[in-house]
């Protein structure tokens, strides 16, 4: 059985590949041409493998293109949030080498700024857009006049995302070039997509969430390699999705638990009155979902969720429905090539039952911190990694996760790292000290809780509204703190370390 997307779009070149989000059809042989045009533009431009390549692109078909152009190449892809700030963008093309940045409407100005920020020449902006179907390439720009034929010295890439951490700064989570073809990374695409049931040929894989993170990027690729036709979104949206999966038989889709709070928040009569029943399967990540709400899922929709738990740095352990309602609030076994460990506070494992410090081990995801060998050493043991969560293991060898790092902030399934927003903070006049911790919210799931220590005029609104003014010319909007905070001092033990979790505690109050 033909398994690869070059094998696809080979055998079958009129094939549907991607249905962009204006609703343009571009077919498996359209999209091998564009991306041989992008490998061999990249060559073109003196790129050499294991050199770096960003883009700062939307939910788009030309994503889908520059992922599958350079990973056949012995390349490192960064995927850019478009969510940060120029002076953050420049920090991660700096930080990661990139040499090129492909960009689209509406990003253009963004990136021309951020690339300026981080020394690199105007040309290594590419912009691409979509041409109407009839032309040689389904690509404006350069990449355009570039050959469509296959590039010289193919070898499977890397994707390299950047991920934050206590000490504020991003950093790369780079994998070495495993040195294999792009069929032999096409056959691991499709052990993981049996692993979640969207090994079926005829299927639709609609992506809805942000493409920049790892999951929602990596299964709308995964997809390509058993044949699927990738639908696209621009964004979430509960109703734009629900007529989607009509419209286009969706077999299968990622989500995270705040849109399955949408989804499951209709009413009986709302639900049935949506088409849902060619939906397979559907993987969820990202946050911990409350087990009333997977139950309802499960309800609605039967047995098709399959949820994967682990981080940026790699997966450890998978659940399906099944398994689930027989090991409610569980995330599951560890994956066959991942070994878990629960270790207490001086390192030793603890027996099922017991509450400890999760740590994993997956063979498949070898990785290092860009440029931070500290950091990297820090977060193992004897090869095992950890995200600094808290959980159990029960007899079955079920995990159970009962906490996770105090430091981390999780709303709406995205990561938020409190150290980065206070240095933010301290950057600014009259911020003497400040704590950001997470509160909790019905939505979100937490949302970000500044506590600082400032000397300004104005009324306690007027002081938060200019500290909000000038924080968000400095970091992401969906890092500015939602609710504020005002002491003449922070909480600190005698050694003068922040006591973060009476800073915690007390935001769990209603604001005053």
């Amino acid at each position: 059985m033909v398994r690869s997307f070059f094998e696809y779009a080979d055998d079958d070149p009129a094939r549907i590949a991607i249905v962009h989000t204006d609703g343009q059809q571009i077919t498996y042989g359209e999209l091998r041409d564009d991306a041989n045009r992008i490998g061999n533009f990249l060559w073109d431009r003196g790129l050499a493998p294991g050199d770096t390549l960003a883009c700062l692109l939307p939910n788009s078909y030309q994503l889908m293109a520059v992922v599958r152009g350079a990973t056949q190449l012995p390349l490192y892809l960064t995927p850019v949030n478009w969510h940060l700030t120029a002076p953050e963008i420049a920090y991660v093309l700096g930080d990661s080498g990139a040499k090129v940045l492909f960009t689209a409407a509406p990003f253009v100005e963004l990136a021309e700024s951020a690339a300026a920020g981080a020394g690199l020449p105007p040309e290594a902006v590419v912009v691409l857009a979509v041409e109407p179907e009839g032309g040689a390439s389904r690509l404006t720009g350069p990449v355009a006049a570039a050959s469509a034929a296959l590039p010289r010295d193919r070898e499977a890439g890397n994707r390299m995302l950047y991920t934050s951490g206590t000490t504020g700064r991003p950093k790369g989570v780079r994998r070495p070039l495993r040195g294999i073809s792009p069929a032999e990374a096409a056959g691991a695409a499709l052990a993981r997509a049996r692993r979640y049931g969207a090994d079926h040929e005829d299927g639709v894989f609609l992506g809805l969430a942000p493409m920049y993170h790892a999951s929602p990027l990596a299964y709308a690729d995964q997809a390509l390699d058993v044949g699927h036709r990738v639908v696209l979104l621009d964004r979430w949206n509960r109703e734009r999705v629900l007529e989607a999966i009509a419209e286009h038989g969706v077999t299968w889709l990622y989500l995270v638990p705040l849109m399955m709070q949408e989804l499951v928040a209709l009413s009986e009569d709302e639900r049935a009155a949506h088409q849902v029943g060619s939906i397979r399967s559907i993987v969820h990540t990202a946050a911990p979902c409350p087990p009333h709400v997977k139950q309802a899922m499960i309800d609605w929709l039967g047995p098709v969720l399959v949820e994967i738990y682990g981080g940026t740095e790699g997966s450890a352990t998978v659940i399906t429905s099944e398994e689930w309602l027989t090991h409610v609030g569980s995330v599951g076994r560890p994956l066959p090539h991942v070994s878990l460990r629960i270790l207490d506070e001086d390192r030793n494992e603890v027996p099922a039952g017991q509450v400890g410090t999760v740590y994993f081990k997956n063979e498949d995801f070898a990785f290092v911190y860009l440029g931070d060998p500290e950091k990297t050493a820090a977060s193992r043991l004897d090869g095992h990694v950890t995200l600094g969560d808290l959980g159990r293991l029960d007899e079955d060898g079920y995990l159970y996760l009962s906490d996770r790092s105090v430091d981390l902030i999780i709303s709406g399934g995205v990561n938020i790292y409190p150290a980065e927003i206070e240095h933010a903070l301290l950057e600014l006049a009259g911020v003497g000290d400040a704590c950001v911790v997470g509160r909790p919210d019905e939505k979100w799931g937490e949302s970000v809780h500044a506590v600082v220590v400032v000397d300004r005029p104005g009324t306690r609104d007027e002081v938060a509204a200019s500290l909000d003014a000038e924080l968000r010319t400095r970091i992401a909007g969906y890092k500015i703190p939602r609710s504020w905070a005002f002491t003449e001092a922070l909480p600190r033990s005698a050694a003068g370390k922040l006591l973060r979790r009476e800073v915690r505690e007390s935001a769990a109050a209603p604001p005053r």
